[in-house]
């Protein structure tokens, strides 16, 4: 059982480190915390049926404040049943470990130990934020699209910027739809609705579902679908209205899927062009990557950079523009420049392993930043929170903050800066 092994064995211990050793200089204006989610799983009773992403989940961070990095920490998620383990954000001046499936998530406090369940995103028929809920950067408000094994709705959920939710929207479907991630863009919600879904209460493909994808205005009503490609959508990078159309940028990948295998696909990165009767299906990158990421400041809007990684959760051999097959790697991060169709590529060493990266603005250019992530170590056997320029994206680190202990592979953070 790969997912329970190397760089995604769990670790064991709850760990708290100071002053912890830098290579580099981390940037001054870097004030917040780095917060990771993710499955930890201890005590698998029989391996061979384990799912990647049912185990406790577990927050790694760290916190930056003046140049220095003050401190690390990991806590498990501390909450009974099945513990949030697929992101961590910020709302109305909280901290939640966010899941899926209706389950609920758990607030943290500032030192990432649990609060308790909460009622985030809450509606009467039960449903809660979802695990890749969207923060509109111009209203403050946090946008979810949730889903429960058992139910032929889904509902959208606007949570106000004060953390009381202003809208609950069902929409009917034919059966309960596998929806880790959708779209938000100024004026719409889109969702998909792929062959990967819910037979009762087993979460399977079921190749003789249709594919389509919906859209809705963000106020609620009708919503308009259209039938596309067989295909599995994995993560959305972003999404914006343009002169009548709906484009949006997703990671995707030829089915079947199967949940307990989850790095057995092969993604890559496509644009959709929603038309009033048609979607336009484009690839943009026919390379293996995922866990797309944008400045969250050109969320819903149009925008020029989104960045994803190649990661060993696949482990398909990545190959740079101009390289031959023989210089292919698997962990790696990736700067697409969508205006002018371009991409660079920052390689980082053998057996190293990368995540999700995060972006942190520093100022109002949209690549004026940094983006963070956690990177295996192999030759201490722990993890360093890695600090790139944006827009040195090739260059060497700014930073690499060296932590204690090993980071496993995991899921969705963000940077959460002092406000």
């Amino acid at each position: 059982m790969r997912y329970l092994e190397g760089h995604f064995a769990p670790v064991n211990e709850e760990i708290t480190a100071y002053d912890l050793p830098v290579t580099g200089r981390i940037p001054a204006e870097l004030n917040g915390r780095y917060l990771r989610n993710g499955p930890n799983p201890l005590g698998v009773e029989d391996p061979v049926v384990h799912i990647w992403g049912m185990g406790q989940g577990m927050v790694h961070g760290v916190r930056l404040r003046d140049g220095r990095a003050e401190w690390y920490r990991n806590r498990f998620v501390r909450i009974p049943g099945f513990a949030p383990m697929v992101h961590v954000i910020e709302h109305a001046q909280r901290t939640f470990a966010m899941a899926e499936g209706g389950l609920p998530p758990a607030e943290l406090d500032a030192e990432l130990n649990t609060v308790g369940v909460c009622d985030l995103g809450g509606t009467a028929e039960g449903f809660a934020a979802g695990a890749h809920s969207k923060h509109d950067p111009l209203t403050g408000e946090l946008h979810s699209l949730s889903y429960m094994p058992g139910r032929d709705f889904v509902q959208y959920i606007v949570t106000d910027a004060g953390g009381s939710v202003a809208q609950a929207t069902a929409i009917p479907m034919t059966r309960t739809p596998f929806m880790h991630d959708f779209a938000l863009t100024g004026n719409h919600v889109v969702l998909w609705d792929t062959p990967l879904g819910f037979d009762g209460f087993e979460c399977r493909w079921l190749p003789e579902h249709p594919t389509r994808v919906g859209v809705m205005p963000r106020t609620g009503g009708d919503v308009r679908w259209l039938d596309i490609d067989p295909v599995h959508v994995s993560h959305t990078l972003n999404a914006y209205d343009d002169d009548g159309s709906v484009v949006v940028d997703v990671v995707t990948a030829e089915g079947p899927f199967d949940p307990a295998d989850p790095g057995a696909i092969r993604p890559v990165l496509d644009r959709w062009t929603i038309g009033p009767d048609k979607v336009h299906q484009r690839r943009v990158d026919d390379r293996p990557q995922d866990f797309p990421r944008v400045n969250d400041a050109r969320a819903t809007r149009p925008y020029r950079y989104g960045y994803s990684a190649a990661t060993a959760l696949y482990g398909i051999p990545f190959t740079p523009e101009g390289m031959p097959s023989d210089d292919a790697f698997t962990n790696a991060l990736v700067k697409h420049d969508l205006q002018r169709g371009t991409t660079e590529v920052h390689r980082f060493g053998k057996d190293e392993a990368v995540g999700e990266a995060s972006f942190a603005a520093t100022g109002q250019g949209e690549d004026e930043g940094y983006l963070l992530t956690y990177v295996h170590d192999p030759l201490r056997n722990a993890g360093d929170l890695v600090i790139l320029s944006a827009q040195d994206f090739t260059g060497e680190p700014v930073a690499r903050v060296h932590l204690p202990v090993r980071v496993p592979l995991g899921l969705h953070g963000n940077w959460m800066p002092d406000r």
